[in-house]
């Protein structure tokens, strides 16, 4: 319910100040209404956050060919010998985008996503019909394994009823999946990345004019509901079939058991198309990320600064370049979130992957709704440290710190009582308030006008 009502929110607040202002990277609205140190700002924040959050999600795409080798070989790799297969899959799969990136641009960006999303969710319906039938009792098995399915399984509030008061509302922010979290925290999970990330805003930016963007928009949110119900279905369905047959050889991180039950459950045909599907989706966030870090790059930083005079043709060249220079980087962030993964079995990807955007993402949509929803609040000095503000808070009600130290074996401090200590769903949510709150506190120095200076 909430990605699809930020959907809405998205294509009515957003889209129509993009094709005002005619931008190309949407970071360049920021300079027109309050000036180059923001833009800069929120470009810096957008590349550095997509690298980490896009090379994380690499490492899914790696898991298939890691377990494909240790059944090929017949042996478990050592934790050397795996890292090396993790960084030798992203390689290959960095390596493949990067060309088709370069070469064919957003158009074959797009094109090819759409081929890639046909399989990714070709085999995901195979798997699904798969593992159903796998399972001895059908759907008496299922509900008898999860204790039955009572409303109460899928509309958790999170509010304990033995606590009182604002502890009460503390407990909810701790708790990962609630009803909240899923109205009120992914509305603003998806504006943000749907609103602020080069990489989702760029696709809109394709349609002819604003109402085809607005409904390509709402539209990818109405088909993202059964998508999403299927992997959810796929993940609950593999608990339920490991139960009825448990397997000594199941890998210790939770995060290889679908690709293990792909190689060593399906048919060999069948087994071929779901590898495909993995590395077609890992391709394709790939290669749109690839894309927009160029795009971001060149028209934020090389044509301002590096290259004020640059022509098309050169301007061309530096995106190609950028990609390149990008997917490298890509493939050490995906390595090294390999080798957390390998050292640390029981780390989760998913809070990885939407966590990173959590820290800063609320930061960007609270200085983009300053711009959009006020003509006189805001400024260059007053966003910078509103974003870093919001950054602060959001580490601190997350516990960054403690989780950093966490690494170390070490702990900073105690979160005292009071202070909530929140799952990934709500960081967006309170980094955009508190971003925004701040960033009206100053008066803007300049007049909010159409086109990009």
């Amino acid at each position: 319910m909430g990605t699809i009502l930020a959907r809405i929110l998205v294509s009515y607040i957003f889209i129509k100040p993009y094709y005002d202002y005619k931008v190309y990277s949407i970071y360049e609205y920021l300079t027109a209404r309050f000036g180059v140190p923001t833009k800069n700002a929120a470009s810096a924040v957008f590349m550095i956050t997509r690298l980490l959050a896009s090379g994380a999600r690499l490492y899914f795409a790696a898991i298939a060919l890691a377990l494909a080798y240790e059944m090929i070989s017949g042996t478990r790799p050592n934790q050397t010998q795996t890292l090396v297969i993790y960084v030798s899959a992203c390689i290959a799969i960095v390596i493949l985008t990067a060309i088709y990136t370069t070469l064919g641009g957003i158009k074959a960006v797009i094109w090819t996503d759409l081929i890639q999303a046909s399989i990714m969710i070709g085999s995901a319906l195979v798997a699904l019909a798969l593992l159903y039938s796998a399972i001895p009792g059908g759907w008496n098995e299922i509900a008898q394994r999860h204790g039955g399915f009572g409303i109460s399984d899928f509309f958790t509030t999170g509010l304990d009823p033995a606590k009182h008061g604002w502890q009460k509302i503390v407990g909810m922010f701790a708790i990962e999946y609630t009803i909240f979290a899923g109205l009120f925290g992914s509305t603003f999970i998806t504006m943000g990345t749907h609103g602020t990330d080069q990489d989702f805003v760029q696709r809109m930016l394709t349609a002819p004019d604003v109402q085809r963007s607005r409904r390509s928009l709402i539209l990818s949110g109405l088909a993202d509901v059964p998508i999403a119900f299927t992997f959810l279905s796929i993940g609950l369905l593999l608990w339920v079939y490991y139960q009825a047959h448990p397997d000594p050889t199941l890998p210790k991180t939770p995060n290889e058991t679908f690709c293990h039950f792909i190689l060593y459950e399906m048919p060999v045909g069948i087994r071929g198309l779901l590898i495909a599907g993995i590395f077609a989706t890992a391709m394709g966030s790939l290669s749109t990320a690839l894309n927009a870090l160029a795009t971001s790059f060149t028209r934020d930083w090389y044509e301002p600064y590096v290259n004020r005079n640059a022509t098309t043709e050169q301007s061309l060249r530096a995106v190609r370049w950028a990609t390149v220079w990008f997917a490298l980087l890509m493939i050490v962030v995906a390595s090294t979130t390999s080798y957390l993964v390998i050292v640390h079995p029981n780390v989760r990807i998913i809070p990885i992957a939407l966590g990173i955007f959590g820290y800063t993402y609320g930061s960007l949509l609270g200085v983009f709704l300053c711009g959009i929803f006020t003509k006189g609040r805001g400024n260059n000095f007053g966003n910078i440290v509103a974003m870093i503000i919001g950054f602060i808070v959001v580490a601190i009600l997350s516990g960054l710190p403690n989780k950093i130290a966490g690494i170390f074996g070490g702990k900073l401090y105690e979160q005292p009582s009071w202070l909530p200590l929140m799952e990934f769903p709500w960081w967006i949510c309170f980094g955009t308030i508190v971003t925004f709150s701040v960033a009206i506190l100053f008066k803007t120095g300049r007049e909010h006008h159409p086109g990009v200076a």
